[in-house]
């Protein structure tokens, strides 16, 4: 290929073009809700809720969800980054589960936190947990190592795989895997 000025931009433009054309597929489909469903294996609570609708998350079903994530140790209760529900969201519709997510962990005390740390070297001292920003969870109908492989092929975010424990880590930080 001839690396003229002319052949740079009409590359450039053509890969700028390319690259919005996922946004333009996204605008002309229909504005569909989202929904998750969650058991909590600690407290046997479960919640089905609509967290985003009409193009704007649900403050009462971000708060619902909040509370069913919550410290179970200390009740503490923090918001749930959305990120991660719509993360969650992608994972479940990937997956083709018709099981709600069955939540180990979600939102983690800095005390409750502190103390698992103190107890296990899997738990990181500053740990997303404690920001909303991580949740650990398994799915009846599929395979531990099969949510793992889906939630890592979607790069969106940090995999931690806990086969002896029976959960997979997902959080919104860097992409990463252990």
């Amino acid at each position: 290929m001839n690396l003229t000025r002319r052949n740079v931009i009409k590359a450039s433009l053509a890969l700028a073009v390319c690259g919005m054309a996922p946004s333009f597929a996204r605008a002309s489909l229909p504005d569909t809700a989202r929904k998750l469903h969650f058991y909590n294996t600690h407290t046997g609570e479960s919640l089905a809720a609509v967290y985003w609708e009409k193009g704007e998350y649900n403050s009462e079903a971000l708060k619902d969800i909040a509370y069913v994530l919550r410290d179970h140790r200390t009740q503490d209760m923090s918001p749930i980054d959305p990120h991660l529900l719509d993360i969650l969201t992608d994972l479940h519709q990937r997956l083709g589960s018709s099981r709600p997510f069955e939540v180990i962990s979600g939102y983690r005390s800095p005390r409750s936190n502190a103390m698992l740390h103190e107890h296990s070297n899997g738990v990181a001292v500053n740990s997303l947990h404690m920001y909303g920003q991580a949740i650990d969870i398994r799915l009846a109908d599929r395979s531990l190592s099969h949510l793992r492989n889906a939630a890592w092929d979607m790069q969106r975010g940090g995999v931690g795989y806990y086969p002896a424990s029976n959960f997979v880590h997902m959080d919104t930080g860097r992409v990463r895997r252990w």
